[in-house]
């Protein structure tokens, strides 16, 4: 019975992957569009142009293929894709400016980032360099941060422990054993599992493209997880994971303490989720020089190429539908009027929530397979970001190109709750956990661009609610009382930074902070989250990962970005490949990797 039960699972896997790997439709990855590197452009005027095109009907290409809502990577990147084989797409922006998390704003002379503090992954004969470097014509320059890129800040000033965070995949365990001597079965061990893990996320793109029923086959007969070890180790939390293997507080916190990119606290977080992140930075971390606003400034002129366009100041306040309930355009608000666009299909980056909740109309929110997805996710924890100006140099200042996770104790779990649980007022005196980087430090056209100057951009989480009485306030005007609720975060987490960075005192010339209610605002996220919707074990579910797919339960309304996939740059990148395999009809994520081998094959040919 058993040989049985194993050949015909063995005949139905390789009936799948020749499902999956059979391409139809035209290919983005078909030939290598990388063009000699052009002079990098650091003329803001010049960037304008490209970067903040203001709505008008009359800017609406003709005859489109596609609508796109929202400029975030996700929806730049499957309007490229579709580019890349001749569509004419059109990416809509609520924001005075394109890019989502990648866009930068100035202020007071100071440049900052909003979302891209370190890229991993980026080796060249990488598929996933590949894919970027084709997404933006090979025009993208990616600098590596220092190694150690990571720091990992434990307790107080008192009793601190620093520990490096090394990429390699040697390294990092070898550097974590050097810190944690007697500690090197558990090191091992919390190695092979986050690989595993890791190496098994294929199961997420297989379940998204097949046929749903295929694809619940897998999942109700147990197939799917036995297939894939991502799916096995899902359901367990990381906190769960670590603690079994090890009694070591400091240890138990290192390995957890990159949680906070993704926002779940390490007792919620999906140890699967956790580790894709693990081995995302594994072989080094990066960033774009010249700034996040390159990533976005590369990539629309290929969309115009192909006759769309990347307008910004374009709410899109719902989408269209006929009475056959299938979505033919959207409607943009102009002022006090809407504008009404047309297109055969409409393609959401505005989040899978935000999308049905509030641009569907309600006889189609009801629908039963639409409620079926909204009762699977739910919105992420709120993100507070921190902008600091400050006068000096990186060296004058003690800046380097690496990031600090600064935690107050070993305890994280107890931490986090405790600080989300309480009280704004007593939260806001002592903030647990704190991410900060140095944008000016990473970029080494920094200083030519922005002599004498240096910047730090910080990170926490923070709960919606003690913000939301200010939601309505005008956004750069919420009244006395929320400003004096900002300037309260502001100074217990400006302390917390001088003691890490002491050359900083005296020095800060500008000094600000977005709230929930900011990233509600600017980037349209509707309970202020950062990563999209949540992230713990419940996200991972073999079911979930069948049922939220690219195309919606409406027909020709399809989804990318964060929350098909999974959250940040290469997981709404990955959102928007499988979104593109769906629509063009072949696995794009097979395409970028055939590329990426060929590429790296005739490298190999030309040093022989």
């Amino acid at each position: 019975m058993w040989i049985s039960v194993v050949i015909i699972s063995v005949a139905f896997v390789v009936f799948l992957f020749k499902y999956v790997t059979g391409n139809q439709g035209p290919n983005p990855f078909g030939i290598d569009t990388r063009e000699p590197l052009k002079p990098l452009v650091t003329d803001k005027k010049e960037k304008k142009k490209v970067l903040k095109q203001g709505f008008l009907a009359s800017k609406v290409p003709e005859n489109l293929d596609a609508i796109v809502i929202g400029s975030g990577i996700g929806g730049l990147g499957l309007a490229v894709l579709l580019a890349k084989v001749g569509k004419r797409v059109l990416v809509l922006e609520q924001h005075d400016r394109a890019g989502g998390c990648c866009h930068t704003f100035t202020e007071k002379g100071f440049e900052f980032d909003v979302g891209i503090h370190y890229i991993g992954d980026l080796l060249e004969h990488k598929p996933f360099r590949c894919m970027l470097d084709q997404l933006t014509n090979g025009q993208l320059q990616w600098v590596p941060l220092d190694n150690p890129y990571d720091k990992v800040v434990l307790g107080p000033p008192e009793n601190r422990r620093v520990y490096p965070i090394y990429s390699g995949r040697n390294r990092f365990p070898e550097e974590l054993k050097r810190c944690f001597p007697g500690e090197e079965k558990a090191i091992d061990k919390y190695m092979e599992l986050v690989k595993k893990a890791g190496r098994g996320v294929w199961i997420l793109a297989m379940l998204k493209l097949l046929p749903v029923p295929l694809a619940k086959f897998l999942v109700y007969t147990g197939l799917a997880s036995r297939l894939s070890p991502f799916l096995r180790l899902a359901s367990r939390s990381l906190t769960e994971v670590v603690n079994e293997l090890t009694d070591n507080r400091d240890l138990r916190a290192v390995f957890s303490y990159i949680f906070g990119t993704y926002g779940n606290i390490p007792k919620d977080a999906s140890f699967s989720m956790h580790s894709l992140l693990v081995c995302h930075y594994l072989n080094g971390a990066w960033y774009p020089k010249g700034g996040a606003s390159e990533i976005a400034y590369h990539m629309i002129p290929i969309i115009e190429k192909a006759g769309g366009a990347v307008l910004v100041r374009a709410p899109v306040n719902r989408v269209l539908f006929n009475g056959a309930k299938e979505a033919y355009g959207v409607s943009v608000m102009k002022g006090q009027e809407e504008v009404h666009i047309h297109a055969p299909m409409v393609i959401s980056n505005a989040g899978l929530l935000n999308t049905y909740q509030q641009l569907l109309p309600k006889e189609l929110r009801a629908l039963p397979a639409v409620q079926t997805q909204m009762n699977m996710m739910k919105n992420g924890v709120g993100g507070l970001s921190m902008f600091l100006g400050l006068n000096g140099t990186k060296e004058e200042l003690g800046l380097k190109a690496d990031n600090y996770w600064i935690f107050s104790e070993n305890n994280l779990d107890e931490l986090v709750e405790s600080y989300l649980n309480g009280n704004r007022e007593e939260s806001a005196k002592k903030v647990p956990l704190l991410f900060v980087a140095s944008p000016s430090a990473k970029d080494p056209t920094w200083e030519a661009r922005q002599p004498g100057k240096s910047t730090l951009s910080l990170v926490t989480v923070a709960n919606y609610e003690w913000f939301e009485e200010w939601k309505d306030g005008k956004v750069t005007n919420r009244g006395a009382d929320y400003k004096a609720v900002k300037e309260a975060f502001i100074n217990s987490i400006v302390d917390v930074v001088v003691e890490i960075f002491p050359n900083i005192k005296d020095k800060i010339e500008y000094v600000d902070a977005g709230t929930p209610i900011t990233n509600q605002h600017y980037i349209a996220a509707p309970r202020g989250e950062i990563y999209g919707c949540d992230h713990g074990t419940a996200r991972f579910t073999p079911d979930l990962s069948a049922t939220i797919r690219p195309q919606s339960p409406l027909k020709n309304l399809y989804l990318t970005g964060q929350d098909v996939f999974v959250c940040g740059f290469a997981g709404a990148l990955a959102g928007a490949l499988t979104c593109g395999s769906v629509i063009l009809n072949r696995n794009l994520h097979l395409d970028a990797i055939a590329l990426a081998k060929s590429l790296n094959n005739n490298n190999h040919k030309k040093k022989l």
